[in-house]
């Protein structure tokens, strides 16, 4: 089906029910469909053309979904404009994509007069909150639309092919590049999601308090399709977290790991009522097994963790909620460092260099097959071609598969630390690190070293009020993970760099240390 089917399906199903809350304001599914219509009519009447790029580059705000129902409504192409990024590759990107179209909020309006200045294809610009300069503002825009029919553009078969977005990688080892989703992958996504995510003992209200500029808005859309109240908060706050879901009852919540170890460094965080909770979903990178296992102590048997990438969306793997709490008790506790077992609309491998499939147990890079991975990079063949050797998806994530069909990602490939010979995962030793109770968040980099060729080096952010020297962690480290894997040296820091996305930015903290070197590796 097209991306906005799902939605109208539960349009029709709960007109009545409450799509979004944000900031005390309240709409219903009704309320929601109207609106995108408006949108979409109103986009058309301004000449927009099918799958022409159409960007949404905002905070958190309940407008963010409608505007991205109405661009899908439309028959455009959602690209989702992260605001932490910085101004120079929001440009650049926006550039490459030939985005026509930009809905934003007037915090970002000075951006925006320079993006204007950058692009030469933005000609359409809606500030989607209050007001401000000479662009039209949402109220005013969606009055050009027109309360008529809507045209019906798609086909019997749901438009598998077209593209309902373009969504730019992290960009983590050079430019972004345009990720081509098709209707028939965000279809498989809200589909899978729709089967691993149910709670059927429960009305379904989802808490969105990541950024809608990345993983938040495919839980939120996913969520619609449920049915689901989305509560939208402007963003993440700990303490504001715990108290929206004993006053909301949430029943669905989305976090990266670093968000979750947050929560759990909260004081007082066990007060608080979470009997609510049926999915507390960790998603973004590979979790501390402890920190998993004390969110199961602390919230419940909700935790749950999928795994995938923007060109395969949110749910290539599952580990669901019981295998979560049977490990958290000792049952393959092994299982609290799997992202879980491949999903129903993928096949998942483990292959060498070479592009030999391997057995179960060792160790390569993690391959996929499925309606979920993209048809490719936009206008870019050669790094399409790259990502499609020997037949398979390359997810450039290293890790391997058990014999009960679990998977475990060790790190990506360019993560990997190469010390006295050996092959060290960064991701292993952080999760190592993690352990440690008065840790709140570490990363994990190879620096040059004479004698070892890398050694290990951990930045550590001790939790709040605590202290923690470095003989005490490189102790728990021999203990935990023996002399090889331990780190060589530790230092401290007030917080570790993000990207954009909110992942661990390695490649900043290596930066300083291999600026002299000819090459990356020692």
């Amino acid at each position: 089906m097209r991306a906005i089917d799902y939605f109208d399906k539960a349009a029709e199903l709960y007109p009545w029910k409450i799509a979004i809350i944000d900031r005390g304001a309240e709409h219903s599914f009704a309320d929601v469909q109207a609106m995108t219509r408006r949108i979409a009519s109103a986009m058309k009447r301004a000449g927009l053309r099918r799958q022409e790029p159409a960007g949404i580059f905002s905070i958190n705000d309940a407008r963010v979904l409608v505007c991205m129902l109405g661009i899908l409504r439309a028959g455009a192409a959602w690209v989702p404009v992260n605001y932490r990024n910085a101004i120079d590759a929001n440009a650049e990107f926006m550039k490459y994509v030939g985005l026509s179209w930009l809905f934003y909020h007037s915090s970002f309006a000075e951006q925006v007069e320079e993006m204007k200045a950058r692009v030469p294809t933005l000609q359409h610009c809606i500030i989607i909150d209050a007001p401000a300069g000479e662009d039209l503002d949402f109220d005013a825009f969606i009055e050009t639309g027109r309360e008529e029919a809507e045209s019906d553009w798609g086909d019997a078969s749901g438009n598998g092919e077209e593209l309902m977005g373009l969504v730019a990688t992290g960009g983590t080892t050079g430019p972004a590049k345009g990720v081509r989703v098709t209707n028939l992958a965000w279809g498989s996504m809200v589909e899978m999601a729709s089967h691993y995510w149910r709670a059927d003992d429960v009305e379904p209200v989802c808490l969105t308090v990541a950024p809608l500029s990345h993983a938040a808005a495919p839980v939120s859309f996913a969520m619609f399709a449920l049915g689901a109240k989305n509560i939208v908060l402007p963003g993440f706050d700990a303490a504001s977290v715990a108290d929206a879901i004993e006053r909301y009852h949430v029943t669905h919540l989305f976090l990266p790991p670093t968000a979750l170890y947050k929560m759990l460094a909260l004081p007082g965080v066990e007060r608080h009522d979470y009997s609510s909770l049926r999915v507390y979903l960790i998603v973004g990178s590979p979790v501390s097994p402890d920190k998993l296992k004390a969110g199961v102590d602390v919230f419940g048997p909700c935790m749950c963790q999928c795994y995938g990438q923007t060109e395969a969306p949110m749910l290539m793997t599952w580990l669901d909620q019981k295998t979560v709490a049977a490990a958290a008790r000792g049952e393959h506790p092994e299982r609290l460092r799997s992202c879980g077992k491949a999903t129903s609309s993928v096949r998942l491998a483990i292959m060498d260099d070479a592009g030999r499939i391997l057995p179960p147990n060792q160790v390569g890079e993690i391959v996929a097959r499925g309606a979920l991975v993209t048809p490719g990079y936009y206008n870019l063949e050669d790094a399409t071609r790259e990502i499609r050797k020997f037949g398979w998806h390359h997810t450039g994530d290293v890790g391997y598969r058990d014999d009960d069909g679990y998977f475990y990602i060790m790190d990506r490939k360019k993560d990997m630390i190469i010390t006295g010979g050996f092959n060290v995962f960064s991701a292993e030793v952080e999760a190592g690190i993690m352990a440690l109770a008065d840790v709140q968040e570490c990363a994990v980099i190879g620096v040059p070293d004479d004698t070892w060729g890398e050694a290990i080096k951990a930045f550590v952010v001790p939790r709040a009020g605590v202290t923690l020297t470095e003989a005490a962690v490189l102790a728990h480290c021999k203990t935990k993970l023996g002399g090889v894997k331990s780190p060589k040296s530790v230092e401290f820091v007030a917080g570790v760099p993000k990207t954009p996305a909110g992942k661990l930015d390695r490649k900043t903290l290596r930066a300083p240390y291999w600026k002299d070197a000819d090459r990356a590796v020692h």
